[in-house]
């Protein structure tokens, strides 16, 4: 029988950077009635995004966080620019990355390969409540 869970939850971020999930979605899905199915994840925001990435080496997330910093500087002159000169560049970081994953369950859990972990990226300066939504689906 095909069923369906659903789970929101806030997240606080400090400011730019990394945010590993994968701990946090693993407790809920683990507290589910699921053995197969998919997990969608899906962070509501403009300025911040989603993303599947190595969770040993530290440095591949500043190199990542170099690379999008390149593709989408601050010093560039930007047409929207009211709310500071961290934010077009964050909203082109989320539009290169996602905002939507869909993972999926395997035994009860994500499926995600050894050095894979689940992240928030955090695109602006400043402090920030991240709203998360899960839903699992499957039997």
């Amino acid at each position: 029988m095909l069923r369906q869970y659903h789970w929101s939850f806030s997240f606080n971020t400090t400011g730019q950077g990394a945010y590993n999930l994968t701990d946090e979605v693993e407790r809920w899905l683990k507290k589910q009635d699921l053995t197969t199915g998919l997990l969608t994840v899906f962070v509501s925001h403009t300025s911040c995004s989603l993303t599947i990435q190595e969770n040993t080496d530290p440095n591949v997330m500043v190199d990542l966080k170099n690379a999008l910093d390149r593709l989408a500087p601050e010093n560039n002159t930007w047409l929207h620019d009211q709310e500071g000169p961290d934010d077009m560049p964050a909203h082109i970081k989320t539009s290169l990355t996602n905002v939507s994953l869909q993972i999926p369950i395997v035994k009860g859990k994500m499926a995600l390969g050894i050095w894979q972990a689940l992240y928030l990226l955090e695109h602006r300066h400043a402090a920030h409540r991240r709203n998360i939504s899960l839903v699992a689906m499957g039997s």
